[in-house]
């Protein structure tokens, strides 16, 4: 049977990779730029490209890459395996590849920039450095160190004045680098910039100088937490604590309880730009009593039972969105349906204490609850949002309400 393209990347099956390496370059050139393939076969043949790309179907492909119609994934391919080729800087550098929706294509076209020594991209890969997104962190770093690489560092810091966090986190990294003390960064006011250098500080004794020197309170705790990072002292980040002031983030008509259980949830795995003073909190806070949810869970249904909600049988968040999961259970109850889809009514009750809510105030629901001991979560306080505690929640990192905390869901 005679080796084809087709044969070496089946629609059912897997793809053939040493083969294609193997098959005519001008075979694969030809179904990469042929947008009556399926994609997967296109990026299949790009790959088998790799180093030995046919001279005259570069301009080609470099028009299936230019072309915003074609399919975002073979286009990603192509240029990733056409990113050395000069005559496509000038394409790289229209302000409209930031507009560029295909999924990863716009750091792939700062990464071809930046392999092209496009100095132009600085700013733009340092933002991407900056990110919060691990993947396109890395792209963003390797793309400022092929430039240094090859321009010299100064001459790319010379490009990131300073200004913004970004610029400053460059610098913390390459002062890091060449073995610089990044201890002042501690006191950046970007917290951001602040936890990239601590999370670079390997020296205790260092970190115990730099308290001594009397810091800024924000600095301080950063230095703390390092610390505490370095040390495991418990003791002692608790006696940083008490001698800084026990300084927290205030949330007004946030109290103890609720205070509590977002702490211990979120605390010690906040996003990287979040107020340090949550982060030592954590540390220092004895935590709440622990949760039995089974128990909770039967309690809250014989509540809605006793009442005659007739209540189902609770379901995790996840099991209830059919993915995912999170930290609250839901109750369906009753047995005419609520709403365009025909659902039952339903109870939220959280995993991190005593915390129900609904949509929709049914106070039947609520004074059943609330008799058996249930805090109900109205929509005065569900509504505060948590200032300076980032929590990754569908795709951003910001402050969320007490009720999205509360009932966190994820898929």
């Amino acid at each position: 049977m005679p080796v084809t393209l087709k044969s070496l990347t089946p629609e059912s099956g897997r793809i053939d990779s040493d083969g294609l390496r193997a098959f005519d370059a001008e075979a694969l050139a030809r179904c990469a730029a042929d947008a009556a393939q399926p994609w997967w076969r296109r990026n299949a043949c790009a790959a088998a490209l790799e180093g030995r790309v046919p001279e005259r179907w570069v301009p080609v492909l470099l028009d299936r890459v230019r072309d915003a119609g074609d399919t975002g994934s073979v286009r990603l391919a192509l240029l990733r395996l056409l990113a050395g080729r000069p005559e496509l800087l000038p394409w790289l550098r229209d302000p409209a590849r930031r507009d560029e929706s295909a999924y990863g294509m716009p750091e792939a076209v700062l990464e071809a920039r930046a392999a092209l020594g496009d100095l132009t991209a600085v700013p733009e890969l340092a933002t991407l450095a900056f990110s919060p997104w691990h993947r396109r962190r890395l792209t963003g770093e390797a793309g400022l160190d092929v430039l240094a690489g090859r321009y010299g560092a100064p001459a790319v810091r010379e490009l990131l004045d300073g200004g913004r966090p970004e610029d400053r986190a460059y610098a913390v990294r390459m002062l890091d680098r060449v073995g610089g003390d990044v201890t002042p960064a501690l006191a950046d006011p970007d917290p951001a910039v602040a936890y990239l250098a601590q999370s670079l500080l390997t020296d205790p004794d260092r970190l115990r100088r730099f308290l001594t020197e009397g810091p800024g309170t924000s600095a301080a705790l950063w230095a703390a937490y390092a610390l505490h990072r370095l040390t495991g002292d418990a003791a002692r980040t608790r006696e940083l604590y008490e001698e800084l002031g026990r300084p927290r983030v205030d949330v007004p008509g946030m109290d103890e309880e609720l205070r509590a259980a977002v702490l211990h949830e979120y605390g010690a795995e906040c996003e990287a730009a979040s107020d340090p003073r949550w982060r030592i909190e954590t540390l220092c806070a004895e935590p709440p009593a622990p949760v039995d949810v089974a128990a909770q869970l039967r309690r809250a249904t014989a509540a809605l039972g006793a009442a005659g909600l007739r209540p189902r049988p609770p379901l995790s968040c996840g099991e209830a969105h059919r993915q995912g999961g999170g930290t609250y259970h839901v109750i369906g109850y009753g047995d005419e349906p609520a709403g365009p889809r025909g659902d039952l009514p339903e109870v939220h009750i959280s995993d991190l204490g005593r915390f129900a809510a609904g949509h929709g105030e049914d106070p039947a629901v609520r004074g059943a609850l609330e008799a058996a001991g249930f805090r109900w979560i109205d929509d005065a306080v569900g509504d505060l949002v948590v200032t300076g505690l980032g929590v990754y929640f569908f795709g951003h990192r910001n402050p969320l309400s007490v009720r999205d905390l509360l009932f966190y869901w994820q898929d």
